[in-house]
C-alpha cells in the first residue's frame, strides 16, 4: 500500500500556470496605474492581500536580487488607514516589513479624525471599520493622491464583485456602481476631473486560493495570526469573536481557548478567526480547497448587518 503524502509534497504537483497569468495581469494593471496618474499610492495594511500586492509591485518596478529581495525604490508611497483598533501583531509586522524594504509609509490615523471632530463615535467600543472612509478621504486630500491601488478581490464580497480594475470616485469620494466606465479589451478610461479620484484593483480576478498558492510559491512573509495559534474567543452570532480590549465578553458568554487562524485581518471589533490547525501556507491551501463560504462572509461581523452593508460603505468612500 502506498504511504500517505503530506500537503507539502502534493503542493508542487498543482498546476501553477494560472498564477503566472494572474501575476502578469496584475503587473500590467500596476504599471498602467502608475503611468496614468500623477500621485498614486499603494495601500498596505500588512494583510495577506496587501503583502501579495507589495510583492507584485516589487516585481513590476524593482530589480530582483534573490528570491525575496529586490533593489531599487517603488515609484509611489505606501498608505495605510489605522483605525486604532488594529491587531498589534499586524501593526508590528507592517512597520517591520516597511523598514526591511526601505519604502515610504503614509499612515492616516482615525484617532486624528476623531480629535478633529470629523468622526464621532456612538460609544467607546463601537466598531471603527465603517469610519475608515473619513480618514481615508482625509488622507487623499492631505497628500493629493489621485489613485489608490489596493488588494480588493471580486470573490470577497458581492459589492466588490461589481468593481472594475479602475474604479472611479466622484468629487465627494463616492462610488456610483451604475456609472462605472467600461473596460473593453483592457482599454482603461482613467480621465479625471478636478477633485475626483480613482481606485485600482490589480488582483481583482484572484481568489483566496490563488492568494495562498502565490504566498506559498513566493515564500511571502505574513503576520503570525494568519497561522494557527491558541486564542481566547467567544461564540457570537455563529462566529468566534476574539477576546480583546474592544471586544469583551457579553453577559452570559463563555470564554474559550481554541486553536484558530485569521482568514482576513482588520478592525478588532469586527474581525473574527476560524478554528484551524493549519500552521503554514501549504496546509492553508489544503483547507481553502474545501471551503464554501467567502472569507468576509465567514469572519466579518459588520458585513452580516445586511446584504448591502459593504456597498453602502463603498458609496460613502470606503475602499
Amino acid at each position: 500500500m502506498n504511504a500517505p503524502l503530506g500537503i507539502e509534497q502534493l503542493l508542487p504537483a498543482l498546476d501553477h500556470r494560472h498564477l503566472d497569468w494572474l501575476e502578469e495581469e496584475a503587473i500590467f494593471v500596476l504599471r498602467e496605474a502608475v503611468a496614468a496618474f500623477e500621485r498614486p499610492a499603494l495601500l498596505f495594511s500588512g494583510g495577506k492581500d496587501s503583502c501579495v500586492l507589495l510583492r507584485l509591485a516589487e516585481k513590476a518596478f524593482k530589480t530582483r536580487v534573490d528570491g525575496r529581495h529586490f533593489s531599487g525604490r517603488l515609484p509611489l508611497p505606501l498608505l495605510h488607514v489605522d483605525t486604532g483598533h488594529n491587531f498589534p501583531e499586524v501593526i508590528a509586522f507592517r512597520d517591520q516589513r516597511v523598514a526591511e524594504i526601505g519604502e515610504r509609509l503614509v499612515v492616516g490615523h482615525l484617532d486624528d479624525s476623531i480629535r478633529r471632530g470629523s468622526v464621532r463615535l456612538g460609544h467607546e467600543h463601537e466598531s471603527r471599520n465603517g469610519h475608515q472612509s473619513v480618514a481615508l478621504l482625509e488622507a487623499i486630500d492631505a497628500h493629493r493622491f489621485d489613485c489608490l491601488i489596493g488588494g480588493a478581490r471580486r470573490d470577497e464580497e458581492k459589492a466588490r464583485a461589481k468593481e472594475r480594475f479602475f474604479s472611479h470616485r466622484d468629487s465627494f469620494g463616492q462610488w456610483l456602481p451604475k456609472e462605472q466606465r467600461a473596460e473593453l479589451w483592457t482599454l482603461f478610461n482613467t480621465r479625471l476631473r478636478a477633485g475626483e479620484n480613482f481606485r485600482a484593483f490589480p488582483i481583482s480576478n484572484w481568489t483566496e486560493l490563488d492568494v495562498w498558492l502565490y504566498l506559498a510559491r513566493e515564500n511571502i512573509p505574513l503576520p503570525s495570526l494568519y497561522y494557527s495559534h491558541p486564542r481566547q474567543v467567544m461564540r457570537r452570532k455563529g462566529l468566534l469573536v476574539p477576546l480583546t480590549t474592544v471586544t469583551p465578553p457579553l453577559a452570559g458568554e463563555t470564554v474559550e481557548t481554541l486553536p484558530v487562524r485569521f482568514r482576513t485581518v482588520g478592525d478588532m471589533s469586527c474581525t473574527c478567526p476560524v478554528q484551524s490547525l493549519a500552521g503554514n501556507a501549504a496546509e492553508i491551501v489544503a483547507e481553502t480547497l474545501g471551503l464554501t463560504v467567502s472569507e468576509r462572509g465567514a469572519t466579518r461581523l459588520d458585513d452580516r448587518s445586511s446584504d448591502a452593508s459593504m456597498e453602502r460603505r463603498k458609496k460613502e468612500g470606503y475602499f
